[in-house]
C-alpha cells in the first residue's frame, strides 16, 4: 500500500485498565501534541468497548499504542490492531510478548552475550508450596545480598523493591505480589543507573543519548512521575567510550528481541564501567518527565518532528500480519 500524500491520520492508544494508566493518558496527550504540531491528523482512543468501532471508522494509516502495562505491552492489543489489518507503530505483538516478560527478555538477551544480573523467579504458589522461610533463605544463599524483587511482568517500578536485609525480603515479596503471580529476584548491581532509548526512522535502529537518573531513594514510581524527587542528567554523566558501551548494549538487545521503531532499555553501570541489562520497554513513557523525550531533546531533536518520523516511517512499511 502505498503512502499517503496527505497528512497521515493517527490514532494514538492511551489509557486502558492497567495500574499505569495515568501514566499511560499523560503519554498519549503529549504524543498527539507533538504529532498535531507537524500537522498530523490525530485522535487519541481509550482501549474500551468502543475502540474497535472506532478504529474500522477511522481507518488511520497507524495505529501508535502509547499503552503502559499489561495488554499494552503484552501484545494483545497489538494482536487486535493487526488482525484489523492496520499498521501498528512499534513492535509486533511476538516480539512485545518476549520483551514484557523480564525472565525471558533477559534470557535472550544473555544469549546474545549482554550482561544482566543473576536471577531466579519464583510463582507465588511455588512460594506458599515450599514454605516461605526456605525459599528465601536458599535465594540470599544464591544470590547475595543486595538482591531487587520486582514482577516479572509490568512497569513503573510498580512492585519493585530494593532488600539489603535478609528480614524485609517477606515484605518485598508481598509487595511484588500484589501485582503479579510470579516474583523475579534478581541480584542488585551497585553502580549508575542509565536509560537509553532506541528508535528507527526507517534506516535501522540507533540509540539516543544516554539519561542518567539519580533520586533521592529507590527510584520507584512516586520518583518517575512526581517532580522533584529525582535528577536527570540527559545526556548521562559518563566517558565516551562508557557512552558507547550502554548505546552498543541497548541497540543490541532492540535487535536480539526483534523490537522495532522505538525501546527503552534499562540498565546499571557498575564501578568497572560493565553495563548490566535490567529490562526492555517497548512502549517507553511519553510524559513530561519521561525519559525518551528527554534523551531526544539532549540529542537535539525536536519531539513533534522525530514523532512524525517514526509515523511516516511505520506508514510507509508493508502492513504486518503477524
Amino acid at each position: 500500500m502505498d503512502a499517503p500524500a496527505r497528512a497521515p491520520r493517527v490514532a494514538v492508544l492511551a489509557g486502558g485498565l492497567s495500574h499505569e494508566r495515568d501514566v499511560s493518558l499523560r503519554s498519549g496527550r503529549r504524543v498527539a501534541e507533538a504529532l498535531r504540531s507537524t500537522g498530523a491528523e490525530v485522535s487519541v482512543h481509550d482501549v474500551d468497548a468502543d475502540l474497535v468501532p472506532a478504529l474500522r471508522q477511522l481507518s488511520p494509516d497507524v495505529v501508535w499504542p502509547v499503552l503502559h502495562g499489561a495488554s499494552g505491552e503484552d501484545g494483545s492489543v497489538r494482536d487486535v490492531v493487526r488482525m484489523m489489518g492496520l499498521r501498528v507503530l512499534g513492535t509486533g505483538p511476538r516480539a512485545s510478548r518476549v520483551a514484557w516478560s523480564k525472565p525471558i527478555a533477559k534470557t535472550v538477551v544473555a544469549r546474545d552475550g549482554i550482561a544482566t544480573p543473576d536471577f531466579a523467579t519464583l510463582p507465588q504458589s511455588l512460594f506458599r508450596e515450599l514454605g516461605a522461610g526456605a525459599v528465601l533463605d536458599m535465594l540470599v544463599a544464591r544470590l547475595g545480598l543486595p538482591l531487587v524483587v520486582k514482577p516479572s511482568r509490568g512497569g513503573s517500578a510498580l512492585g519493585v523493591t530494593l532488600v539489603e536485609r535478609r528480614e524485609d525480603l517477606p515484605q518485598a515479596m508481598i509487595a511484588c505480589f500484589s501485582y503479579t503471580d510470579t516474583a523475579l529476584v534478581e541480584r542488585a548491581v551497585v553502580g549508575v543507573e542509565v536509560a537509553v532509548s532506541v528508535l528507527d526512522t526507517g534506516d535501522g535502529p540507533f540509540a539516543l543519548p544516554p539519561v542518567e537518573i539519580v533520586t533521592d531513594g529507590p527510584y520507584d514510581y512516586d520518583a518517575r512521575y512526581n517532580a522533584g524527587r529525582t535528577q536527570y542528567f540527559a545526556p548521562a554523566r559518563l566517558d565516551e567510550a562508557t557512552t558507547r558501551a550502554v548505546q552498543d548494549v541497548a541497540v543490541r538487545a532492540h535487535r536480539a528481541l526483534g523490537l522495532e521503531r522505538l525501546s527503552r532499555t534499562d540498565l546499571v553501570v557498575d564501578a568497572a564501567g560493565t553495563p548490566w541489562f535490567l529490562e526492555v520497554n517497548v512502549a517507553p513513557g511519553m510524559t513530561e518527565t519521561s525519559l525518551l523525550p528527554q534523551s531526544a531533546v539532549a540529542a537535539g531533536h525536536g519531539l513533534g518532528t522525530l514523532y512524525r518520523a517514526l509515523v511516516d516511517a511505520a506508514v510507509q512499511a508493508p502492513v504486518a500480519t503477524d
